[in-house]
């Protein structure tokens, strides 16, 4: 005989399965499985039963016998039984000898760095959640019915309506809502333009700046992509260099890591090769909202929308937890893509999309782009002058723009320095680790020196002093 019974939460506190099973009838049945409730640490000492009327009830067996199975525990000292607090769980300093259990000691946790100086990531601590809650809000209240279905492999319409303006007005970029496909970030979108093994909408041999990701690298050659090197210089990247390749990978408004933006006639240079031969440019604008002492830098995309495939996120500018970015695509790449995504959305969360697309629409994307501008500036500034202050002999670059700088070290600096940052508890990043491990001519690299690249954005407002203290104490001396 099995019978089981799960208790609401109202009664007992939490659920809780019996399996009444085993010789002796019920009673000794329901003795047995909470005696093994109690011994297993489902029922934690103090907690309350349900009356013996209730649990009846469930169980489907006579009043009585719950009862004398109360009793019962309570003789033995697995229960306590009081008038008006009904019956608990004893509290007992030690489990019962015949039911001892080994204390189970919990793995002791890494300990992370006391301050994180690595680029790339924002504030944490500034993420807009009212505003945010506010737009969620809106969003689901004002959502068809169908949004809560299937989802549109291309995002819903609201958001790629929203960014054709918003993108527009404030990069440059020149769309239509059929042309956007929203994706999960640029790491996805390499994904869905390349595919894997040779079976993308693009195909190698990709151009790339001498510095970048090594993330993207990995995926890219994952995918069977083979990625030239293009050598940087302090106007950007040279893409007179570029030659049989068939697309370019370029971040033109602040080049990632060693900033700044790419020169306005390797902007059009770089669109007369597409032209020429054929090929396409992806732009990673990803952090094109940042900028504080120049004029804005627009998308090269607006040069030519046919020859540029433009994609961003709101991993820099909000949050990278939201998991919300875009592609602007030529128009003979949508149906490719959107036939690599498949029929149905599959990565970018709807609700997520909905309330973006308020967000953006209702001004308080703007409100917050400039709020969290101002910021990163002061943060920006500090930086400098603590640099100023304690280790005049390192130049700073790439500060026009962006969440992070680049520290310039004497040479055969860099490894040491990072060693001491991490002895001083500060995480951040050597130059070298961005360099593509192909590229070989220094003497047209003039970003071949050693370096920290150091992010100023991530650290809250409070333990951003304390931070660049640990960073000056870790630098060479002069």
């Amino acid at each position: 005989m099995t019978e089981s019974w799960v208790n609401s939460a109202e009664r007992i506190g939490a659920d809780l399965h019996l399996e009444l099973s085993g010789p002796g009838g019920r009673r000794a049945a329901l003795i047995r499985a909470l005696r093994e409730a109690v011994r297993g640490g489902r029922l934690a000492p103090g907690t309350r039963l349900p009356p013996y009327r209730s649990l009846a009830a469930d169980l489907g067996v006579a009043r009585n016998t719950v009862a004398d199975a109360y009793a019962e525990l309570v003789a033995e000292g697995w229960l306590t039984a009081r008038q008006g607090s009904g019956t608990r769980v004893a509290e007992r300093a030690e489990p019962l000898r015949h039911a001892a259990r080994v204390p189970v000691k919990a793995p002791p946790r890494a300990r992370g760095p006391r301050h994180d100086l690595r680029q790339g990531r924002p504030d944490a601590s500034a993420f807009p959640r009212a505003a945010w809650a506010a737009s969620y809000r809106r969003a689901l209240q004002a959502a068809p019915n169908e949004a809560f279905g299937p989802g549109d492999p291309a995002g819903r319409r609201e958001l790629r309506e929203a960014l054709t303006e918003y993108l527009a007005r404030a990069r440059g970029v020149r769309t239509e809502p059929d042309r956007i496909v929203i994706c999960s970030g640029f790491a996805h979108a390499l994904r869905l333009l390349f595919g894997q093994d040779g079976g993308g909408v693009l195909h190698g041999p990709l151009g790339v700046e001498a510095y970048g990701l090594g993330f993207h690298r990995g995926l890219l050659a994952a995918a069977g992509v083979r990625t030239v090197p293009l050598p940087l210089d302090e106007h950007g990247a040279r893409v007179e260099r570029l030659g049989r390749e068939r697309a370019v990978l370029l971040t033109p408004a602040h080049q990632f890591p060693t900033g700044g933006p790419l020169h306005a006639e390797r902007r059009s240079a770089v669109i007369d090769w597409a032209r020429a031969r054929g090929g396409v440019i992806l732009e990673d604008d990803y952090d094109g909202e940042f900028r504080y002492d120049r004029k804005p830098v627009g998308a090269v995309q607006g040069l030519d929308p046919e020859r540029v495939i433009h994609i961003g996120s709101v991993s820099k500018s909000l949050s990278p937890a939201l998991r919300l970015g875009w592609m602007v695509l030529p128009e003979r790449y949508v149906d490719a893509v959107l036939a690599a995504k498949g029929e149905r959305e599959a990565w970018a969360s709807v609700p997520d999309q909905l309330a973006l697309a308020d967000f953006v629409v209702s001004g308080s994307y703007d409100r917050h782009v400039r709020r969290m501008r101002q910021r990163y500036r002061r943060r920006r500034d500090r930086l400098v002058e603590a640099l100023a202050a304690h280790a005049p002999h390192v130049e700073v670059t790439g500060i026009a723009a962006g969440l992070h700088a680049v520290l310039r070290l004497p040479p055969g600096t860099e490894r040491s320095a990072v060693k001491a940052a991490a002895w001083q508890g500060v995480a951040l990043d050597g130059l070298a680790d961005f360099r593509h491990p192909q590229a070989t001519d220094t003497a047209a690299d003039t970003a071949a020196y050693d370096g920290l690249v150091v992010g100023y954005a991530t650290p809250s407002e409070h333990a951003y002093g304390a931070a660049l203290e640990a960073l000056c104490a870790a630098l060479p001396p002069g």
